[in-house]
């Protein structure tokens, strides 16, 4: 349950009344996703208020007269769907630097620079969206926001999303502890062991994820590994 000082307000003008709860801010981001979410679980306090700020509670009769019930659950989902929400204003930044670095680092991991075939670095991305002036709404899906950052930066840096295919060489005793790393980043759609005991498999990954998973397995395996390109 989220603490009241990080609660919003969410409020419905109905009847001559007021109509108020206070929610955990992230929920707003779920139900502008499309999530099905049970609000009741998102309240800070189990109450409506006629006036949150000084804790004022419209007449039992007055809700059901509005709402038609008195289960909170209900109650909320007609606030928030036909009323307005607030937010402070340092919510409302830690929403939107929240979802702008989702945004740079889902680019940063899986897209590349087709000229050299590397990923571009994250403060690479992150001076382009800003000279782009790129803005994110906090509420909006995160797919879109990424195919609009993709828009803002095509003309700037030369960059595209792309898999990569790979072949990777382990021996045998490195197999185990490279494994979780190794599906944490692809798939591995070909393996076979070799007459020497050593292994051999074929991955599917994010191109920008192929020098960050080639180091892990290098670090993991004392630079036994071999990662080629395919």
């Amino acid at each position: 349950m989220v603490d009241l000082d990080n609660a919003i307000i969410a409020r419905l003008e109905s009847h001559g009344e007021t109509f108020e709860i206070l929610l955990d801010p992230a929920v707003m981001g779920l139900l502008k996703q499309g999530k099905k979410v049970d609000l009741a679980d998102f309240l800070a306090v189990e109450e409506v208020f006629k006036n949150a700020g000084k804790g004022t509670r419209p007449a039992e009769e007055k809700i059901k007269e509005v709402f038609g019930t008195s289960e909170i659950s209900e109650i909320a989902k007609k606030i928030v769907e036909k009323g307005e929400v607030q937010m402070t204003a340092e919510q409302r930044k830690e929403m939107l630097d929240a979802k702008r670095n989702q945004v740079i680092t889902y680019i940063a991991a899986n897209a590349i620079n087709p000229q050299t075939k590397l990923p571009h670095p994250y403060v690479r991305i992150e001076l382009a969206l800003e000279e782009a002036k790129f803005h994110v709404d906090p509420f909006r899906p995160i797919e879109k926001e990424i195919d609009e950052a993709m828009k803002l930066l095509r003309p700037l840096i030369p960059i595209r999303f792309e898999k990569s295919r790979v072949a990777i060489k382990l021996k045998g005793d490195d197999y185990g502890r490279c494994f979780d790393d190794m599906i944490h980043y692809g798939i591995i759609d070909r393996e076979e062991w070799a007459a020497d005991g050593s292994w051999i498999g074929l991955m599917e990954l994010p191109a920008g994820m192929v020098p960050e998973l080639t180091e892990k397995l290098k670090h993991k395996t004392k630079g036994t590994a071999s990662v080629k390109m395919l």
